[in-house]
């Protein structure tokens, strides 16, 4: 049994967050613009960062009440535009207002950062085959380095929990790498394990007064067919 799991009449009770423990969502941003869409190639610090298609905005819409019904203590973005425009309507339904921690922005991919990668996964590209046989982004050139990925993301949901009071639960809002690294580094899994994260789900985790990281769930929609 996990950390608030007890057995009650042969029944195990439904999970409580421990009082001195802190939860996180994790929320991976809307639908971004592709191919010919307004915006696709926009770019900061050399990096992609397109915004929302209206798809993604649509998601954003559907994932605000389900959001807004938890009462989080804080909201958190990353520094690219689609995860601020993904948690826009959950912020105008509270008044509140969100932080930008950067080492949560996604993984630079080099020479096939943004679309690039998609395109050449489609295409069978060897390179890509290479990212998921060694499990590493960095075998892309001029990639992100897969030690320096893993510190920085690790440093911004460490950063996220220890703004986060005790006993409550904080929003964040970032990109599939950046889940992926996080979840395989709490389970010890293999490091792509979790790549499959889709657009505007949310995958919870837990850092008790320990210190010890738990998975609780993971890629979860039910907002989007409700």
């Amino acid at each position: 049994m996990g950390a608030g799991d007890a057995l009650v009449g042969g029944a195990q009770r439904p999970f409580a967050r421990p009082r001195d423990a802190v939860e996180i969502l994790l929320v991976r941003h809307g639908t971004s613009a592709r191919g010919d869409e307004p915006g696709s190639r926009q770019l900061r610090d050399g990096a992609s960062d397109p915004p929302l298609n209206d798809g993604g905005h649509a998601q954003a819409e559907r994932l605000a009440p389900r959001l807004a019904a938890i009462g989080a203590s804080r909201v958190f973005v990353s520094s690219l535009r689609r995860t601020a425009q993904t948690a826009e309507p959950l912020l105008r339904r509270t008044g509140d207002t969100a932080t930008v921690v950067d080492d949560l922005r996604e993984v630079y991919l080099g020479v096939l950062d943004g679309e690039k990668f998609e395109v050449e996964r489609a295409a069978g590209s060897p390179v890509v085959e290479d990212v998921f046989r060694h499990q590493r982004w960095d075998v892309i050139p001029e990639a992100e380095s897969a030690e320096s990925f893993s510190t920085r993301v690790r440093r911004g949901l460490d950063a996220v929990a220890d703004a986060t009071p005790h006993g409550a639960a904080s929003i964040a809002f970032v990109h599939a790498a950046v889940i992926a690294e996080l979840l395989a580094q709490i389970t010890g899994s293999r490091a792509l394990a979790f790549i499959g994260v889709e657009n505007a789900s949310i995958s919870t985790v837990i850092r008790s007064g320990s210190g010890h990281w738990m998975l609780r769930s993971f890629n979860d929609t039910a907002h989007l067919s409700a």
